[in-house]
């Protein structure tokens, strides 16, 4: 690869990256490159110089594609260059066997050039660059959404067992009648009012004014107002828990939205259909693992 290819080295930062060229002769050029609009003209002009110069196809590889890496990783892509993938625990250790006297960024995309002029004669090296391939438009959107969601469910599991925790704590028995703590209606209960101790004193007709409570729904929530107590955090604890119920419902309503969203992308991927046929799998996971995949 050293010696048809222009290799370019790209340490990739939050706000800058570090990038090293080397050809035939080694390490040719150095610099650094802001993670904006003139940083990757400023890149793109260096590399593209380089290679004429050289007259060489270019092959860029990057610790991390994705992350903070975009959106450069795709306009490398869409510039018509190689892009390599360094697997960041192999290069990892690729350094330390390679070590060098200082430890800076500028060296980091030095090294993965480096590794990238020795995949040719290491096996274990090659496993170490994987082509970042042209994928579709769907299974980007899969991936993305299906991150998302990943990450509003986590968040919605920690708002409810440290809302679960506080209702526990002030207002007791509470979780014992309504048993399911994030049923939309139960939800909808709590955030009704801004003071918890308001819910206890609620008429029946206005309980079974809020969306989702029947009569058999109200009869429960009655039963707890027949021997609700509160605790003496109620005062600065209730606004908490009030705020986690609204929360919640924003939560759920935003998962529900995506799951709509995959479930149309799922239709519209060939992969994903053949996920979703197989049993047990779901539509929601065929989603998550042919955007992973696809990608």
């Amino acid at each position: 690869m050293q010696q048809q290819h222009l290799l370019v080295g790209v340490d990739v930062g939050c706000r800058k990256h570090h990038v090293a060229i080397g050809g035939p002769g080694g390490i040719t050029e150095q610099f650094e490159i802001t993670h904006d609009a003139r940083g990757f003209a400023y890149f793109f002009g260096r590399v593209s110089e380089q290679a004429r110069r050289q007259r060489l196809p270019v092959v860029v590889g990057m610790e991390g594609t994705n992350g903070y890496a975009r959106p450069l990783d795709q306009l490398v892509k869409d510039k018509g260059y190689t892009l390599l993938n360094v697997n960041n625990l192999k290069l990892a250790r690729f350094k330390e066997i390679f070590a060098s006297p200082t430890k800076t960024d500028s060296i980091d995309a030095q090294q993965i050039v480096t590794l990238m002029m020795m995949a040719p004669f290491m096996e274990q090296v090659k496993e170490s660059l994987q082509p970042v391939l042209t994928v579709s438009e769907i299974e980007q959107q899969l991936k993305r959404l299906s991150r998302r969601r990943r990450q509003l469910v986590q968040e919605k599991v920690n708002v409810q067992n440290r809302m679960q925790v506080d209702l526990q704590s002030v207002c007791p028995g509470f979780l014992d009648i309504i048993h399911k703590v994030d049923a939309l209606y139960v939800l909808r209960f709590l955030s009704f009012r801004s003071d918890l101790r308001q819910l206890a004193r609620l008429r029946p007709a206005t309980i079974r004014s809020i969306p989702g409570i029947g009569v058999t729904k109200a009869a429960m929530l009655a039963r707890w107002q027949s021997s609700a107590v509160f605790g003496s955090e109620i005062a600065w604890v209730g606004p908490m828990i009030v705020k986690d119920a609204k929360r919640l419902l924003q939560l759920k309503g935003a998962i529900d939205s995506l799951e709509a969203q995959l479930e149309a992308l799922v239709k519209q991927s060939l992969l994903a259909r053949i996920l979703d046929s197989i049993p047990g799998f779901g539509t929601i996971s065929a989603a998550e693992v042919s955007g992973e995949i696809g990608t």
